[in-house]
């Protein structure tokens, strides 16, 4: 009877934590929502804040400059605190970025959409977090991928469901006050449902700095670190730098779609990672292995990409290659997995902070510097289909570089030996 009972505890406690996980993922689909949804609305942003394209995907590609180095936060927050401590925070302040971003001022939408990937960030760490220290390491994968499609699905519904409703009459400011709104409620369930830290972590109070500081050191000085977010980082871009950003517009102006239908057609990438990020997270556990689904998906993206940028425009039926480097794509998420199978068990929100940070420090790097590169070769002037393609090549040798460096990462999986 006390076995039972212990293990009816049990049980309850793994449905809390699996509730936990979910709502956290959630959370994860709002950020995305946020991420991606500008592309739908360039015309808009641009009049309202009275910027030109190149300014308006700098103001957008500020969210990456506050993400980046707060994954850093998050990461050794995680470990030390615990996630019901500041994931609740930052998807209050989640909120509070989409409010300030709908004033209409430069200045402050700068500081709003700063602050939307400074507090989103703590998305993605928590979920992975939450999954990876709760749940068998067989399922590392399979978990990490499907946190992904959660974000990825926000991705898409910010171009999907948003640009419909910004054609129909939406007004942008209005959108942004809802999904500010939308914050304090989420970030109210994760507060309620994510479980309190462990005793250990509770008691060790001590030299909060300097465990924190020994983590982040350790995970850096660890060469797979650094390979896992080069290779995460480079197969992201064609999402983050051109998709996201420049998707909608590229299809308009190299393809002369119309908007509605280059929405639809921008939409159909994150649609792929959703498909992609849990189904190739799930091969890599079933085979036990992690480098060839990551070298294979990033061998998939190339072509896809290249096809995008050169192929024929109706070799393809619609929607189809999109949906194709999206699924491809998801492969970027494996690398998490692996940094966190080579580095010790205690770093692991630090390990996964780590990879967010270099992975998205080449976009926020990288997206002013291929906004401009955009305009150079364009003169400032009407885009076509060559302009795109001589600015956005060098995406392709990123691709290429992961695949090779992919070559470098030691095997972590269960299959290795």
């Amino acid at each position: 009877m006390a076995a039972s009972a212990q293990e009816r505890g049990g049980n309850g406690a793994l449905r809390l934590v699996a509730i936990a996980w979910l709502l956290t993922s959630v959370y994860y689909f709002y950020q995305y929502v946020l991420r991606s949804a500008p592309a739908v609305m360039v015309p808009e942003l641009t009049q309202a804040f009275g910027l030109s394209a190149v300014g308006l995907a700098s103001l957008v590609g500020l969210f990456y400059f506050g993400y980046a180095p707060f994954s850093l936060v998050a990461g050794v927050a995680m470990d030390q605190l615990g996630p019901r401590r500041v994931v609740p925070v930052g998807a209050a302040l989640l909120g509070v970025g989409a409010l300030l971003f709908a004033s209409g001022d430069p200045t402050i939408a700068s500081a709003g959409r700063f602050l939307q990937g400074a507090a989103g960030v703590f998305a993605l760490i928590g979920a992975v977090y939450i999954a990876t220290t709760h749940f068998p390491a067989s399922r590392a994968a399979t978990l990490i991928g499907a946190t992904q499609m959660f974000g990825m699905a926000g991705g898409s519904a910010g171009q999907f469901l948003v640009g419909p409703a910004i054609g129909a009459g939406l007004a942008w400011d209005k959108f942004w006050l809802l999904m500010g709104a939308a914050g304090l409620p989420i970030a109210f369930l994760l507060w309620r449902f994510i479980p309190a830290p462990e005793p250990r972590q509770a008691a060790a109070k001590g030299g909060w700095a300097g465990r924190a500081g020994k983590a982040i050191v350790a995970v850096f000085r660890n060469p797979q670190s650094l390979l896992c977010g080069l290779i995460a980082g480079l197969m992201f871009l064609p999402t983050t730098i051109f998709d996201m950003v420049w998707g909608v517009r590229f299809l308009q102006e190299a393809h002369d779609l119309p908007y509605s239908m280059a929405v639809m057609r921008s939409a159909t990438v994150p649609f792929g990672w959703i498909i992609g990020c849990p189904l190739l997270g799930m091969l890599s556990d079933r085979i036990g292995r992690r480098k060839p689904v990551i070298a294979g998906s990033a061998a998939l993206l190339l072509g896809c990409f290249l096809m995008i940028l050169y192929g024929p425009a109706h070799l393809f039926p619609p929607f189809v290659l999109g949906l194709v480097t999206g699924i491809a794509s998801g492969g970027a998420m494996i690398p998490y997995t692996v940094i966190k199978e080579a580095n010790r068990p205690e770093h692991s929100g630090t390990a996964t902070g780590v990879i967010n940070f270099i992975n998205f420090s080449l976009s926020a790097l990288l997206g002013p510097v291929f906004a401009n590169l955009l305009v150079r070769v364009s003169a400032g002037g009407q885009r076509d289909l060559t302009h795109y393609q001589a600015a956005f090549e060098p995406l392709a040798y990123g691709v290429a570089l992961a695949i090779l460096l992919t070559f470098l990462l030691r095997e972590t999986g269960t299959a290795r030996d």
